[in-house]
């Protein structure tokens, strides 16, 4: 169990990570927002504590997909109709994080226990992630389909929901949202992010190019892909790293 982050006092910080040619006049928090980065994680993406408080686990999930829930093994259980084995798989996955709250993991196993939910989700999962449309065709189309699964108790259609497997099979593409976090950190980093509260490309677009803006102003520290991204994204914005 990984220790809590109010248990970390805030480090001096690395002379060598925080030196940096960037010029931050972009945005008006920019600056004080990698401090805070940094003051938590000093050697910045390859702090050790970094990685295994906020990398490990989520790049592990990934590599588990890969092994998987590939492009090629998605498609050939589609081909099969093994629809519902496709829907457990991922959603064991993403059980093994901390990504998505207890009763959203619910609604969404409560969601693919039938035959019709299994199927729209391991079909319309297949078309968001791997599909020939532009990102926005395939981003709508993805969140009516979550919209449109059986519910039982509590919605399926959550930001967090409709974000988390993009995140954890193509890091390199998406990135994950949670709503209150990312608001936060886009108030204090002083970027206008676009949000609603029901899911549309428009603000996903919008948490897309944050994410570029937080990628552009941090390069020196060498972000590898959305996870290290979205993790500093959840630094800025976390009562759990509160100062």
């Amino acid at each position: 169990m990984r220790q809590s982050a109010k248990q970390l006092k805030p480090a001096r910080l690395n002379q060598t990570a925080n030196r940096s040619s960037v010029a931050y006049d972009k945005l008006p928090g920019a600056r004080e927002c990698r401090r805070k980065f940094l003051r938590f994680f000093p050697e910045g993406f390859n702090d050790e504590t970094y990685i295994a408080w906020e990398r490990e686990y989520k790049w592990l999930a990934h590599e588990q997909w890969n092994e998987l829930l590939s492009e090629h093994a998605h498609r050939r259980m589609l081909r099969a109709k093994e629809f519902r084995e496709i829907a457990n798989i991922a959603i064991r996955i993403e059980s093994r994080t901390n990504l998505l709250f207890s009763f959203e993991k619910m609604a969404l196993r409560d969601a693919v226990k039938t035959p019709e939910g299994a199927r729209l989700f391991s079909t319309e999962l297949y078309d968001f992630l791997y599909g020939s449309e532009k990102p926005s065709n395939r981003f709508e189309r993805w969140c009516d389909a979550v919209g449109r699964l059986p519910r039982k108790q509590t919605r399926v259609l959550t930001w967090p929901i409709v974000t988390v497997f993009g995140f954890i099979a193509l890091p390199e593409k998406h990135i994950y949202l949670k709503p209150t976090v990312t608001r936060t950190a886009a108030k204090e980093y002083g970027f206008e992010f676009q949000y609603q509260s029901r899911p549309s490309w428009a603000t996903y677009k919008s948490l897309l190019d944050f994410g570029m803006v937080c990628r552009r102003d941090l390069r020196d520290l060498q972000p590898r892909d959305q996870i290290d991204i979205q993790s500093f994204i959840w630094v800025l914005g976390s009562d759990e790293y509160e100062e």
